[in-house]
């Protein structure tokens, strides 16, 4: 009877560090609740407290995320961007509104992406370490919880080939709302950028939805500054050299115009003869402008352009055709109706 009776007077099966159990028995004399303690007790304060932690944590790297978005918007601008204002001093002559709307849109849209992660990575992170501490064994659910990351990853190519590739757009800047481009088959104006798509509006008002893992280039006719390019066609017996010299004239009124003061950045350049054809010549003249006011200066450009020719009696070329007439070998009959020997006319 002697073992049996030391063995049912034996001491609890608490452990020696762990304290509360002890202390639960000292209080109680109860074994059952000692050992109930660390489920009723421990374990609950102890999730409490991982919960507490990662809501703060949260808090935190949240707060310091708007924070950093708020500084962006308000004008810091990317390594990307002041590495292009480095190399391109016309950068700094950009509209302000323009400049603070690029920097607003790209700084909310990285805020967001980067809370949203910060938010997954918290959940999963404090996640385990709840389980953990509940007494689970984690490798098992690790190992389970990479096969079903692989399953989706390989069901999902798509989606997740859509956001890898809005995340590389968004950090590189290589464009944003209010911007002109050309993704390929849709161009015109970004309104909107995802992570997944990209909303662009072209000039006759259809909507494209574009998805970001089909974009395979991107031309932005509106990052930093434009170029207004005008290819003048002028008559053979012109002067040329009396004809750059006008343009170089319309286009030095009109940067000196009040009006356009801060849309066009560079004195205006006439870069010379672009094109000789039997037909005509093609004088090339450009203006660096503001983005997205080269289109509006080629419009004005071209009308003070052809006011000045009318007033300096510069003619702009005509094509030239040559009209055959085979009903009538012996002659041909020109556009006023004159006949013309040969059997051919010249307009």
């Amino acid at each position: 009877m002697l073992p049996h009776t030391v063995l049912w007077d034996a001491p609890a099966t608490c452990a020696r560090d762990d304290h509360l159990c002890n202390y639960v028995k000292n209080i109680t004399g109860n074994t059952k609740l000692a050992e109930a303690s660390d489920w009723l007790i421990a374990k609950p304060l102890a999730i409490l407290g991982i919960i507490v932690v990662a809501f703060a944590v949260r808090w935190v790297l949240h707060r310091l995320i708007d924070r950093l978005a708020n500084r962006a918007a308000g004008g810091l601008p990317s390594p990307m961007l002041r590495n292009r204002r480095r190399s391109d001093p016309t950068d700094a002559k950009l509209s302000p509104a323009v400049a603070a709307g690029r920097r607003v849109q790209r700084a909310k849209t990285m805020a967001s992406l980067l809370k949203n992660v910060t938010s997954i990575v918290i959940i999963v992170v404090f996640g385990i370490m709840a389980i953990a501490e509940l007494g689970y064994p984690i490798g098992p659910l690790l190992a389970s919880a990479g096969i079903v990351g692989i399953a989706v990853g390989f069901g999902a190519q798509n989606l997740v080939g859509d956001f890898l590739a809005g995340i590389c757009m968004i950090f590189e800047d290589q464009y944003g709302v209010g911007d002109a481009v050309d993704l390929g088959e849709a161009s015109g104006t970004v309104e909107a950028v995802g992570l997944r798509v990209t909303r662009v509006r072209d000039v006759e008002g259809t909507v494209w939805y574009v998805r970001n893992g089909q974009i395979l280039r991107v031309g932005n006719q509106s990052q930093n500054w434009a170029r207004t390019v005008l290819d003048i066609p002028v008559s053979h017996r012109q002067d040329l050299r009396r004809v750059q010299e006008v343009l170089k004239d319309v286009a030095h009124d009109l940067w000196d115009d009040e009006d356009y003061k801060g849309r066009i950045l560079e004195e205006p350049e006439v870069w010379g003869v672009q094109e000789l054809t039997p037909e005509w010549v093609t004088v090339r003249v450009v203006l660096k402008t503001a983005p997205l006011e080269q289109w509006g200066i080629a419009r004005e450009m071209r009308q003070r352009i052809m006011a000045r020719f009318e007033y300096e009696n510069i003619d702009i070329a005509i094509p030239a055709r040559v009209l055959w007439h085979k009903d009538m070998p012996g002659t041909a009959t020109a556009a006023d109706g004159a006949a013309v020997p040969g059997g051919t006319s010249r307009q």
